[in-house]
């Protein structure tokens, strides 16, 4: 049995398991990727330190129309929204001399589908499928294959820059519905794996606040504080308080081919009304 579905069979949540990250790195790299894809791609010296030098994540990233030029762009995300500034090398030679700062702002979220299949089969299987149901969907230079997103067994994981915004088991069925939602602003909760800029209890504490409020636009919710097991959160309707506790989760591989293993889940409790 893959990992996704070992993962779903298992019963275990996709609250609080978005990846980390507040800086991304893309960069257009066409062909087969490696398992890792700095590590492992066969690039020159040169680039490799460049990108491995980058402070943030550097994630490579495809289209299988895309012929001229190198695509890069260099994010920062916020809970205000961030930013994204994107440019066209000629070469990937010349990306040690290039400054990431620059380029022109990208108007409109960037969507990454994870299609990292040597990375694992499901990002592969699951993840190749719903690009192609989301290409046409939005423009060419706001969707792109990625490489490795966190979290194999959630596939097909979807990546929404600079928002931060990870969702996970996307059925193929919905993909003009998210594609919808995200355009708006706005998140489909039951997809929701968590916004990359908090840390996994802030998370799953946001996703109850969320579900207390219906509050589904990204730009709904303020995080106040995050101190032991609380978090607190601002609303439209006021200020949230929400306590956060760990629990084991099930035992599932992580990977396709690993051995089950241990997993956290998060149980959540209002501990504050509106005000």
């Amino acid at each position: 049995m893959s990992c996704s579905a070992s993962s779903l069979a298992a019963s275990e949540s996709l609250t609080g398991t978005a990846t980390s990250g507040t800086r991304w790195l893309l960069v257009e790299v066409r062909g087969t990727w490696g398992r890792d894809v700095v590590a492992d791609s066969g690039l020159s010296d040169e680039i490799r330190a460049t990108l491995a030098g980058f402070p943030g994540k550097v994630l490579f990233v495809r289209r299988p129309d895309s012929k001229d030029g190198v695509f890069v762009c260099a994010v920062t995300a916020s809970e205000s929204g961030g930013s994204a500034r994107s440019q066209r090398l000629d070469r990937l030679a010349d990306l040690p001399d290039a400054d990431f700062e620059a380029g022109e702002p990208v108007a409109g979220p960037i969507v990454l589908v994870c299609a990292h299949g040597r990375r694992d089969a499901c990002c592969a299987t699951l993840g190749v499928p719903l690009y192609a149901a989301l290409d046409g969907l939005l423009p060419p230079r706001r969707l792109w294959q990625s490489s490795h997103l966190g979290g194999h067994r959630f596939a097909p994981n979807l990546l929404v820059l600079p928002h931060g915004v990870q969702l996970g088991r996307i059925p193929i069925d919905r993909a003009a519905e998210v594609t919808e939602l995200l355009a708006a602003g706005r998140i489909p909760l039951d997809l929701y794996r968590g916004r990359t800029i908090y840390e996994p209890p802030v998370q799953a504490a946001e996703l109850a606040v969320r579900q207390e409020t219906r509050c589904d636009a990204i730009a709904d919710l303020r995080l106040l504080a995050h101190v032991g097991g609380t978090v607190s959160f601002a609303t439209p309707g006021g200020e949230l308080e929400v306590r956060v506790k760990e629990l084991p989760g099930p035992l599932v591989p992580v990977s396709c081919g690993a051995d089950p293993e241990p997993t956290r889940a998060w149980v959540t409790s209002l501990a504050g009304a509106l005000q």
